[in-house]
């Protein structure tokens, strides 16, 4: 139960960090270029400037460290997985075989990559969320959709429908820990048994998970409609997103240091 409370996707920490103060836009195409970079890095002097540089984002936002890395730990297991399927399923030169089990050099370059890819996708897109709260990831998200508009993209609908999606993970995540409890207390075993066990252990755990989630939809259209809610057509802002110089220098040092990782790595 303790992998639910170590899930940072969602999360929300205010503060008054420089991080905190730039434009969500600003921070939405950021992270965008982080993602894209992280797929064009072919060496592991990129990876290690591309952890650099999150490290200084993560330095300046003031959040602590062992709550950005705490985030990791559900997908400890993943990472095992992603690692070593590339060591043993990756022809190449052989460093060591037993049987039909064989680890090479190549296998274990590219695991060694694809697991540092992985962790800093997941910490690098893990402060948009922990620097940006829920109204202004909206706000920044519709803004950039905008222009779409002129083609029939609802982008109000979909800003609000990502951002809620996004609000509501760690909702689920405390009711899923909740449901369990619920059912450990009545007899229920979720630690003993093998890997098959412990799967089949939580199926009982959907149907309650899934009403309650459909009840808090249900909750929260009919709160929306109760205050008014249309969408977004003809709807003002009690904040209009304006960018500053700060946002300015942010946008363009991440670009041009995305670009030039790209390039040279």
């Amino acid at each position: 139960m303790t992998m639910f409370r170590n899930i940072t996707i969602g999360q929300y920490i205010p503060g008054d960090s420089l991080i905190h103060r730039l434009d969500p836009r600003t921070k939405i195409v950021g992270t965008t270029a982080l993602i894209v970079l992280l797929f064009l890095v072919k060496s592991f002097w990129g990876y290690l400037l591309v952890g650099l540089g999150i490290a200084s984002v993560i330095y300046l936002s003031q959040i602590p460290w062992r709550f950005v890395l705490r985030g990791l730990r559900p997908l400890f297991v993943i990472l095992i997985l992603t690692v070593g399927l590339h060591f043993f399923m990756t022809e190449g030169r052989i460093i060591f075989q037993l049987w039909f089990i064989k680890v090479t050099w190549e296998g274990l370059i590219r695991g060694l990559m694809m697991g540092t890819r992985l962790v800093l996708l997941i910490v690098g897109t893990s402060m948009l969320t922990l620097t940006t709260s829920p109204i202004q990831l909206t706000d920044g998200i519709e803004s950039l959709l905008s222009p779409g508009k002129r083609i029939g993209i609802p982008a109000h609908e979909l800003a609000m429908m990502m951002t809620i999606a996004l609000r509501f993970i760690p909702t689920l995540l405390e009711e899923t820990e909740k449901i369990m409890k619920a059912q450990m207390a009545r007899g229920a075993d979720f630690q003993s048994g093998g890997l098959m066990q412990r799967a089949k252990s939580l199926i009982p755990l959907l149907v309650p998970l899934f009403v309650n989630a459909f009840r808090r939809a249900d909750d929260l259209a009919i709160a929306m409609e109760a205050r008014g809610y249309r969408g977004g057509e003809g709807r003002t802002k009690f904040r209009e997103l304006r960018l500053k110089k700060i946002d300015g220098m942010a946008f363009a040092i991440t670009i041009a240091f995305a670009v030039l990782v790209a390039i040279f790595f």
